[in-house]
């Protein structure tokens, strides 16, 4: 008898929790211990149709259903997240290979977006525009925008799915969740939050697939004609729509700066989650002045951390979600190595786990300089002041996150300023989000804005309308 654990999970389409109409499905496996955990629904070109279809259909009223009831649906599936948070996290670690906290984490901070959505669902305003034609009334009216896909990744898998469909929702467009096959089980309970609360069948839709059938999956999603907006978050490498892609954050340790909190906050940002996150700290760009002893400090921290199986509350550094991510990481550390780089701490792979790593030392001519690990790897670069700092900290083609660390706030700030990214935080980690901030990228980091009323100019159509009062001379 298959045991609730190994049941497959379905797809939500147009209302209905369905197999994939072909009947195929595919395995998960738990990347630390190699077992199966589970089967999903292996969607197909067909059934992306069914649900882009879905979404169509049930636009018509979506779009027109009071604020009021948009924002009390979505406060009751943040509540119905909220509740089941740990058996969402329990999900969140079997297939991804995540620490419990850290699945604890982002269901709260998923909860928390829900209820930004919520409290957005009555921005969708306009504007009285001065017109010079007389008796003209000309006005600025934003409406939704119809069915949107959103395409979420692995790496914080309730937060970057919750916030693909959330705000969309607020504003009256239907939805469309692509989730990761990496984590069909979790992207899942997002959908059924929202299920369960009540949303009118086709307001909210579910696929999983085999990798296999990405491709034709999002293809005929774009294609369809009732979808009018995608979002994607992900590899830079796979995305070029609403796109927030990867990163190589910097941070910038100024010589004046508190080396403590610097540390306390690369050793947060360089490690959470194995560094498996698009904000990670990937680059440490630190005044010569400093650079020793921030090393040695950020060196013992690393090495104090606790590797080992998520399930252990202890556990601080989980395995990486696949042995594919732990060679190309291992690759990355050894080719530093072999071009100069000094291995402060960690620098090789535990089993499926790779140990935290501080590389000093970094130069250009190392892979890990310009290429985002995605693992616990950091490398520190000694530079010579603030110019020299804002230039190496620009060397980049990624531009998501950073932060600068300083004193002497005004100067820490002016650099800040200087600092090709969609954002960046003075004396603070670069890894820090929350639901109602602009949130994205410039160069290849995305394009567009997730979060609060920044979100209202993606998720919305802005439509001019006039009304003539009286009669109007026409010159022909």
């Amino acid at each position: 008898m298959t045991t609730p654990q190994l049941e497959q999970q379905r797809l939500l389409i147009g209302g209905e929790w369905v197999g994939a109409i072909s009947g195929r499905s595919f395995e998960k496996f738990d990347p630390y211990t190699g077992e199966p955990v589970g089967s999903a629904a292996a969607a197909t070109r067909e059934d992306a149709r069914a649900a882009a279809d879905a979404a169509g259909e049930a636009f018509k009223a979506w779009s027109t259903t009071p604020p009021a009831q948009r924002r009390e649906l979505l406060h009751a599936a943040a509540q119905l997240l909220s509740e089941r948070a740990e058996e969402i996290a329990g999900a969140t670690t079997e297939e991804t290979g995540a620490t419990f906290g850290w699945g604890m984490f982002n269901v709260k901070l998923a909860t928390g977006m829900l209820s930004e959505a919520a409290a957005q669902a009555y921005s969708v305003t306009g504007e009285v525009i001065p017109s010079d034609v007389p008796g003209l009334l000309a006005m600025g009216l934003r409406q939704p925008a119809g069915a949107v896909v959103g395409i979420a990744p692995w790496n914080a898998p309730v937060i970057l799915g919750t916030r693909a469909v959330a705000t969309p929702l607020a504003f009256g467009n239907t939805v469309i969740l692509k989730g990761s096959e990496v984590c069909p089980r979790t992207h899942a309970a997002i959908a059924r939050a929202l299920d369960d609360a009540g949303l009118p069948s086709g307001v909210i839709n579910l696929l999983s697939h085999d990798s296999a059938d990405a491709a034709d999956v999002v293809d005929e999603l774009i294609a369809h004609p009732a979808v009018r907006r995608i979002n994607f978050t992900g590899s830079t490498r796979v995305g070029r729509v609403l796109l927030e892609l990867g990163g190589k954050a910097p941070m910038v340790v100024l010589a004046d700066a508190d080396l403590d909190e610097a540390a306390a906050a690369a050793k947060f940002g360089a490690f959470m989650h194995q560094g498996q996150v698009c904000m990670s700290t990937e680059r440490i760009v630190v005044d010569r002045s400093v650079a020793e002893p921030f090393t040695k400090t950020l060196g013992e921290r690393a090495e104090a951390l606790k590797v080992g199986d998520p399930r252990d509350p202890e556990t601080q550094i989980g395995p990486l979600v696949s042995q594919a991510a732990l060679e190309r990481v291992s690759q990355l550390v050894e080719d530093a190595k072999s071009h100069g780089a000094r291995v402060v701490a960690g620098g090789k792979a535990e089993g499926p786990c790779f140990l935290p790593t501080v590389l000093q030392d970094v130069t250009p001519q190392m892979r890990v300089y310009a290429e985002e690990s995605f693992g616990p790897v950091v490398g520190i670069i000694p530079v010579d002041g603030p110019d020299e700092a804002v230039r190496v900290a620009n060397d980049t083609e990624y531009g998501l996150a950073a932060a600068v660390f300083g004193r002497h706030v005004p100067t820490a700030l002016e650099v800040a300023r200087r600092i090709e990214s969609g954002i960046c935080h003075v004396n603070g980690s670069t890894v820090h989000d929350e639901p109602q901030m602009p949130f994205g990228g410039v160069k290849s980091s995305g394009w567009g804005r997730f979060g609060g009323r920044a979100a209202l100019e993606e998720f919305t159509e802005l439509r001019w309308i006039t009304v003539q009062q009286g009669s109007r001379e026409y010159p022909l």
